[in-house]
Parts: C-alpha cells; structure tokens; sequence
C-alpha cells in the first residue's frame, strides 16, 4: 500500500523495497505483508484481540481451497461453541428461575 491509514507513504518503499514500483498492486500487498509480520503489540487487550479477528478474516478471504475451507471450519466451531455455552447458560437460568 503507498500510503497508510494515516495518509503518509509507506517508508517500506523507500528503505527494503527500494527499486520496486509502489503503485504496484503485489509491490503494495508484499509492504502490507511485511508491516504485519513486524507489528509488535499486545495482543491481550480488546483492540489486539479484535485486530487479530480482523487480519484473520481478511486472510482467509484471500485464501482459496483447503485453507478456506479450513477457515470455515473454524469459524464454524468457534460459533458451535458460542451457541451451546449460550444455551447452557439459559438453561441454568431457567433451572434457577423454577427453584
């Protein structure tokens, strides 16, 4: 990408990637590739949390054939999960709202 969120040239262009044409759509997703691979923040807070949701969303819309696939599957399990513990909870609260 030439240029970031914050509307100032990627200096990936102008230090590593001297020579490469930065209005090159693979040249700009090789930068974005690069400036994922050295972000360096925590990860336990929410705003880590969510931007890791984020990027993995974005790669596996990229992605094609069993790495898709295998995407799916996990979304498919982390929502499985989400709706049993829901209905375990409701559950539980109806056993307490019959006591």
């Amino acid at each position: 990408m030439s240029e970031h969120e914050g509307g100032r040239r990627s200096s990936r262009f102008d230090d590593e990637l001297l020579g490469l044409d930065p209005d090159d759509p693979e040249a700009q997703a090789f930068a974005e590739h690069l400036d994922r691979m050295r972000r360096c923040e925590p990860t336990f807070t929410v705003e880590g949390s969510l931007r890791g949701v984020a990027e993995f969303a974005e790669g596996s819309t990229r992605a094609g054939g069993l790495r898709w696939w295998t995407a799916v599957l996990i979304v498919v399990l982390l929502l499985l999960g989400v709706v049993v513990a829901a209905w375990d909870m409701i559950g539980a609260f109806l056993v307490w709202l019959g006591r």
